[in-house]
């Protein structure tokens, strides 16, 4: 956080290319699996170019949660399902050892393409679309901390967990 590309929207991939995405690509997994993180956009490796990838089998992060099927999604669209959001804990490995609580959609689809140019267009809710939304918010210059709603459940993960805060709570009932 406080690199000014993170803020930037970035460029759509003109021509997918797989031997040439490659080395973008390569970068990102070992990214990604050196932090344990759930997914991880170009920009946040210094790429501007709309590449996100995403996924696991399981994830000591978030050891509740499903898998999330390993994809690589070029120039991605998404589209709410329905109005409903749920506001939940994030964090990212732009923001680390910080977390804060964010309203998603609930249910989203999102289209784009792999590495080779096939389309890519899936329905999904719960924390997959949580992962889906916070990546892509990535490719229009938005971090996390930009959507909280209340400061009051922002803060040092550490903090956070020594206080027992890691809970939705809005800042009028707070001591």
């Amino acid at each position: 956080m406080g690199d000014p590309r993170l803020l930037e929207i970035s460029a759509a991939v003109d021509v997918i290319d797989a031997q040439a995405l490659q080395p973008l690509l390569t970068d990102m997994w070992d990214t990604m699996a050196a932090e344990n993180g759930a997914g991880l956009a170009a920009p946040q490796i210094g790429i501007m170019q709309r590449v996100v990838i995403f996924g696991y089998d399981n994830n000591p992060r978030y050891p509740d949660a499903p898998a999330i099927p390993e994809t690589i999604l070029v120039n991605p669209v998404i589209t709410p399902l329905s109005e409903r959001q749920e506001s939940d804990w994030e964090g990212c490995l732009s923001v680390p050892g910080m977390r804060g609580v964010v309203p998603r959609f609930e249910e989203i689809r999102y289209q784009g393409f792999d590495q080779y140019g096939q389309p890519v267009d899936r329905e999904v809710t719960g924390f997959h679309a949580r992962v889906v939304q916070h990546e892509c918010d990535h490719l229009d210059g938005i971090l996390y901390p930009q959507r909280i709603e209340d400061m009051c459940n922002f803060g040092f993960l550490q903090t956070l967990l020594e206080k027992g805060v890691i809970q939705l709570q809005p800042c009028d009932d707070q001591p």
